[in-house]
């Protein structure tokens, strides 16, 4: 959900349209009878070096939660790859977004890479609170990426969540989820990908969990949980400084949350039976909550210093990571 177009953009706007579709221009580029997952991979491979959202995980999402050939719903569509994804694998997209030059820049990826596909992917313009009105019918899957309350805040309209309190975040948040679940049909999966955010005092604000009760709310319930490792960038620069100040961990994950809503029994029904019997997801990673009161400007002068020279920590990087969380990150 962003900001709704206007005469001029700001700089900011600019640089946030520019990231999402930095996919570049791949009518050259393609290579007639190559694979989805080759296609999508130089997807992710194009760009300027920002990261968009990992082409490779739409593929994964749409064969494993998606019947063949079904319908995608995304509430919060600011980049161009889940749609494209979609079209290349066949399934039919629509996705809802405030800024009115993301969709149209959208559009443009769409028409150059999916020329020849059997269903081109739908961008509204709009604001999902209303997205039983905007995108009307049923859909197979609910499948997105929300903003992470005010940790990048993408516009200045009242509308777009990145510019709520957390208060008023949630509960926007909450009314779009119930409604994407409204429309999705029985025994069908909703995926969304999540990180956790902190408040200004540094504390976690619980992301991952207030959209675990936004969808139990709307009827659905948590059936898979999967950790997606992120590109680890200048982290190890940057954590060693936050680790020493304030013994913050970086953080090198999102959560991947898969809902579902009826009867599991009916899933091998209605998903492709050629490529997993159930979506019941193998658990192979540990949480390792750390909790703490008080005020976290006491932290450095309760708790010893540690050596975190830079060199030393890339080389711990390297070996002690908990979960996608690492000290030197």
């Amino acid at each position: 959900m962003k900001k709704q177009q206007a005469n001029s953009i700001s700089s900011q706007e600019k640089g946030w349209v520019n990231s999402k579709n930095s996919l570049g221009n791949l009518t050259e580029r393609f290579k007639a009878g190559e694979t989805v997952t080759e296609t999508v991979q130089r997807i992710a491979d194009v760009g300027t070096g920002t990261s968009i959202f990992d082409p490779v995980l739409c593929e994964i999402v749409y064969r494993w939660f998606c019947p063949p050939g079904g319908s995608i719903l995304d509430p919060f569509a600011g980049g161009s790859v889940r749609g494209i994804v979609a079209s290349m694998l066949g399934l039919k997209y629509t996705g809802i977004d405030l800024s009115e030059r993301q969709i149209e820049a959208n559009r443009a990826q769409a028409e150059t890479i999916c020329k020849g596909q059997a269903f081109q992917p739908t961008w509204i313009v709009g604001d999902s609170q209303d997205v039983k009105t905007l995108a009307p019918g049923e859909y197979d899957l609910v499948f997105s990426c929300p903003p992470y309350a005010d940790l990048e805040v993408y516009s200045e309209d009242p509308k777009d969540l990145s510019t709520m309190k957390y208060e008023d975040f949630i509960t926007a948040y909450r009314a779009i989820i119930a409604g994407c679940v409204s429309m999705l049909k029985q025994d069908r999966f909703a995926v969304f990908v999540v990180g956790d955010v902190r408040d200004k005092k540094g504390f976690y604000r619980n992301f991952p969990a207030h959209t675990i009760d936004g969808f139990q709310d709307a009827g659905m319930t948590l059936y898979n949980q999967a950790v997606l490792i992120t590109a680890v960038g200048s982290l190890p620069i940057r954590a060693g400084r936050q680790f020493e100040k304030g013994r913050k961990l970086g953080k090198t994950h999102q959560d991947v949350m898969a809902f579902f809503q009826g009867d599991p029994a009916e899933i091998k029904k209605s998903i492709d039976k050629d490529f997993i019997q159930n979506r019941n997801l193998a658990k192979v990673h540990d949480n390792v909550p750390v909790f703490f009161q008080g005020d976290p400007k006491t932290i450095r002068q309760n708790y010893p210093d540690i050596d975190v020279d830079d060199d030393a920590m890339n080389g711990v990087f390297d070996n002690v990571m908990f979960d996608g969380a690492t000290a030197n990150g």
